[in-house]
């Protein structure tokens, strides 16, 4: 067999352009046990079976440059990075090579994601051609993206502070939600505290049983079912605690303690996982990363109430891909969108 033979067709870019406003300081630099995060993420990138490696840097490109090893990266500065994640995902896929069959879109900040994970992704390409694969652990689909060399025009025409999420809502039926046993795929690092905590290897831990439950519940309670871990989460488990529901926050790494008002802690995001109430309401605030998942399950359900929390469109988007998949129309009348004014 020869070495052509052995090519996967598949690029890998990485996207470490960002300010890290949140942060305070260059992310991509920070250190845990001696390295930095960007060197932990290249590292497996470079021992998974991707043919070549593209390295988007912006912000404190010097910096990076001088303080990791580049040898078979090809790198890529983009002087826009200031726009969003949309100019360095464009300037990332002009670079790859024109036989590349798909691009895997990693991000710098996620140095947890393995390399046999970036191989399933590949794996599941050469098998089964999807134009976008999303890895999903527990049912909560993560990062990185594949992304099917007939979708790169679409991403190279998006601008501003959008990633390869904005293309879902135009290929419902060409995507492809691939199950890994890979809690990396769900950690990033956006703040400090994120930084902190999984560093310390607190979050990382995989082993919650799938429903965790307090002691003392009272039973016959209407149950409110709350999808994240955002600060809204937190102040409706402190209302729902006020009014007498049953709290159950459903989130992979969520452990109760965290959240001194919650009944329940779902690792799951499979609703059938749930015990039996008296009436159930979902409020849907996972920021955008498994919006569409979340609304599927609470529909199934049969929920009382549905709130996601997103905008029109984001919601119309969620609406239509379910749509698409057969869920009836009287389902999804019931899911109310609440965010801006």
């Amino acid at each position: 067999m020869s070495a052509q033979d052995n090519k996967s067709g598949v690029a890998a870019v990485v996207l470490a352009a960002g300010m890290s406003r949140r942060m305070g300081t260059p992310k991509q630099l920070l250190r845990i046990g001696g390295k930095t995060i960007l060197e932990r993420t290249l590292k497996n990138v470079r021992a998974s079976n991707v043919d070549e490696l593209i390295l988007v840097l912006g912000h404190a490109a010097d910096e990076v440059q001088k303080t990791i090893a580049t040898p078979g990266l090809k790198i890529v500065i983009n002087p826009d990075y200031q726009q969003g994640m949309g100019t360095s995902l464009r300037r990332g896929l002009a670079e790859v090579s024109a036989d590349v069959k798909a691009a895997i879109i990693v991000l710098a900040d996620q140095p947890w994601i393995s390399s046999e994970t970036l191989n399933r992704l590949i794996e599941c390409h050469q098998e089964r051609k999807p134009q976008i694969i999303i890895p999903a652990y527990k049912g909560f689909r993560g990062n990185p993206v594949l992304l099917d060399c007939s979708v790169f025009a679409e991403v190279q025409a998006l601008n501003g502070d959008v990633g390869c999420r904005a293309i879902f809502g135009d290929h419902t039926e060409g995507i492809l939600k691939l199950p890994v046993d890979d809690p990396g795929i769900l950690l990033d690092i956006d703040s400090r505290d994120d930084f902190e905590k999984l560093s310390a290897g607190s979050a990382t831990e995989s082993d919650n049983p799938l429903l965790e439950s307090r002691e003392g519940i009272v039973v016959g309670r209407p149950e409110l079912v709350l999808v994240g871990r955002d600060a809204v989460v937190h102040a409706l488990a402190k209302l729902g605690r006020l009014l007498k529901f049953t709290i159950t926050v459903v989130d992979p790494f969520l452990r109760l303690e965290e959240l001194p008002e919650a009944d329940r802690a779902l690792h799951a995001l499979d609703f059938s996982l749930l015990l039996p109430a008296s009436g159930r309401y979902c409020v849907i605030a996972s920021r955008g990363q498994f919006d569409e998942e979340a609304v599927a399950q609470a529909v199934l359900a049969d929920s009382s109430h549905i709130a996601l929390l997103a905008n029109k469109k984001r919601a119309q988007e969620v609406i239509r891909s379910l749509g698409a998949k057969s869920v009836p129309a009287a389902k999804l009348a019931v899911v109310r969108a609440l965010a801006g004014l």
